[in-house]
């Protein structure tokens, strides 16, 4: 009794995204730097555990999560899927554009998704960015207008 949850804990469920998870305006790092950021966001928000943030630099080590259109996708190495705890997604904008191995970046979207979500966060993620016009929305937006147009996700 004394470790039993509660019915509010147990209901409790991750929304995709939250707009505490979403920043605008950053200024270009090192693409390992980003990905350490935008992983530790996802470990604040609860997503993920600590170690999933080393997890989505070993899978830029070895596979590139650029996108192309200015978007890079890093999510956790398929070892780390026992780091997640749900499914859900943090933003950083970088409107002056940071180096991504050779590629110019402007909208990182760090991943982690329960199971097989993470293929439909992915998918419904370019599905946007693919969009006409949806990447400067995207690099130009404000946090609502970017929190906006990424809360969906895909995953349900």
């Amino acid at each position: 009794m004394l470790f039993k949850k509660s019915k509010k804990e147990e209901e409790k469920k991750l929304e995709l995204l939250y707009p505490e998870n979403v920043r605008v305006g950053c200024k270009a790092d090192t693409k390992e730097n980003v990905i350490r950021t935008v992983g530790q966001m996802l470990v604040d928000a609860g997503y993920v555990g600590q170690p999933y943030v080393d997890a989505m630099v070993k899978r830029e080590e070895s596979f590139s999560t650029f996108m192309g259109n200015e978007l890079a996708l890093p999510h956790g190495v398929e070892e780390a899927k026992k780091e997640v705890k749900a499914s859900g997604i943090a933003v950083m904008v970088f409107p002056e554009g940071l180096d991504w191995s050779g590629e110019q970046v402007k909208v990182v979207v760090g991943i982690a998704g329960v199971g097989e979500e993470h293929l439909q966060i992915l998918s419904a993620i370019a599905e946007v960015a693919l969009e006409e016009g949806s990447m400067e929305k995207l690099v130009k937006g404000s946090k609502e207008t970017v929190y906006e147009m990424l809360k969906g996700g895909g995953a349900s």
